[in-house]
């Protein structure tokens, strides 16, 4: 079944979702959400001289639609402890089955390229806050509440209480982009920007399976205007994977993030600014580009270089800014040191972007969002070395390689319809996809039916 044939079955999913609101000033026992997306894309014929077996399909190609549904279940235990479950429905194709772009457009499709829809537990974690506060008296006495913060509640959060000053434990499955490198402006492809590398930095090959997700621990100090965050989790067994290799000691991923934010009082045009910095390495069983790309034995084919000891080290910086007059400007920079073969995200060593998210009030639609950035990827050399001899890794691989960095422009438009819809029309420019200057350009043009409660 097809996942435009299967979407209109995901209606009757929000009918186990529904929940009472809860006042954000009470400590609630449960949280129940449900979204859904549906992204549907398209590109007219491209130039393409040649391709190779991981090439983006120049011509002939019919719109790709990918679908996720996800019903979010939360659950107070005891104090400062919180439990949550998600499962998640998803099906459909992304364009040229995911393949030929190193920052894919479509940030929901997965990289399997497999149009059934599956329904998996995707996120069970335990969640424990310690009240680091110097006084903890109870909460709701008003002459304490600047020492807590209020959560409202929503996806994956309890409404409530919470210390201004505490820390955070976060241990089983989830994704390593639930708690690091977060960004107001960038970082959802639900109902923000859709590509790859704008949602996520590009640089970054963060841990995860097929879908996504990883098991692990994260330790978060949270303090009122910072935050420390460092991670430890499981990295797949082969590149691109759905099994996690266990042999953790030779096999995982480490993250550190600081987080800075300044909040002005009384602002003429800046209202704040919030500076990330984001450190990583990892170990995993990877192949090595120079020894595919050199030792004749190997024919080109990273998959039989593959030993452990093969680590990936390298760094984000991310940075939001609130404007006065209702503009968000973001920024990341992203590099991984690229010598060992891209294992979990996507084959990028080396990323930029910039963009501005406007929201709708002075037209008099203030939930509504007009989005517009930039992004240029680009390789290490012995990457570039190792494409250009003809070999393929998970995501690229024209069969040659004429390398120039990929440059993409995406601008949409998020209009809110009713009291749960949000629609999206969106246009992308790719240029020279995949690190080839001779394919493309590429024109994507897409629309988003995204509903939540």
């Amino acid at each position: 079944m097809s996942a435009f044939k299967y979407s209109f079955l995901l209606v009757l999913w929000p009918l186990c979702a529904v929940g009472q609101a809860t006042d954000s000033t009470k400590n609630a026992n449960w949280s129940l959400h449900f979204q859904e997306t549906t992204i549907g894309q398209y590109h007219p014929d491209f130039t393409s001289p040649y391709s190779g077996k991981n090439s983006q399909v120049a011509d002939g190609e019919p719109p790709r639609v990918s679908v996720t549904s996800t019903l979010f279940i939360g659950r107070r235990l005891w104090q400062g402890a919180e439990l949550y479950f998600n499962a998640e429905l998803s099906g459909g194709r992304g364009l040229g089955s995911t393949l030929g772009i190193a920052g894919f457009p479509n940030g929901e499709t997965y990289r399997i390229g497999n149009p059934e829809p599956v329904v998996a537990p995707v996120r069970m974690f335990i969640r424990q806050t310690f009240n680091l506060n110097d006084n903890t008296e109870h909460p709701k006495r008003k002459q304490y509440i600047p020492k807590w913060d209020s959560n409202d509640d929503g996806q994956n959060q309890l409404s409530g209480y919470v210390p201004k000053r505490r820390l955070v434990i976060t241990l089983g499955k989830f994704s390593v982009t639930d708690i690091f490198d977060a960004n107001s402006y960038s970082h959802d492809a639900r109902s923000q920007f859709m590509n790859w590398s704008l949602m996520s930095a590009g640089a970054w090959d963060y841990p995860a399976d097929t879908k996504g997700y990883t098991w692990g621990g994260v330790a978060e100090l949270i303090y009122p205007n910072w935050s420390l965050k460092t991670g430890i989790t499981m990295v797949p067994s082969a590149a691109n994977g759905a099994e996690f290799d266990d042999n953790i000691t030779k096999a995982n991923s480490v993250s550190v993030e600081y987080d800075k934010k300044w909040t002005f009082k009384h602002p003429k045009i800046l209202k704040s600014a919030t500076m990330r910095l984001i450190f990583f390495y990892t170990n995993a069983h990877m192949g090595n580009y120079q020894m595919a790309t050199q030792d004749t034995q190997y024919h080109h084919d990273i998959t039989l270089t593959r030993a452990y000891g093969r680590t990936k080290l390298g760094f984000v910086y991310n940075a939001e800014w609130e404007m006065k007059n209702d503009l968000g400007i973001f920024a990341r920079a992203s590099y991984n040191d690229g010598q060992n073969e891209t294992w979990a995200f996507t084959e990028i060593d080396g990323s930029g972007s910039a963009g501005v998210l406007l929201k709708g009030t002075s037209w008099k639609r203030p939930d509504d969002r007009l989005g517009i950035a930039a992004v240029v990827n680009g390789l290490s050399d012995a990457h570039k070395a190792y494409l250009e001899s003809g070999g393929y890794g998970f995501i690229i691989g024209d069969g040659k390689l004429d390398y120039g960095v990929e440059s993409i422009f995406e601008v949409f438009y998020n209009f809110k319809w009713g009291q749960y819809l949000f629609l999206s029309p969106d246009y992308q420019f790719i240029l020279d996809p995949g690190y080839n200057k001779d394919r493309g350009p590429i024109h994507v043009i897409g629309l988003r039916a995204h509903v939540e409660f």
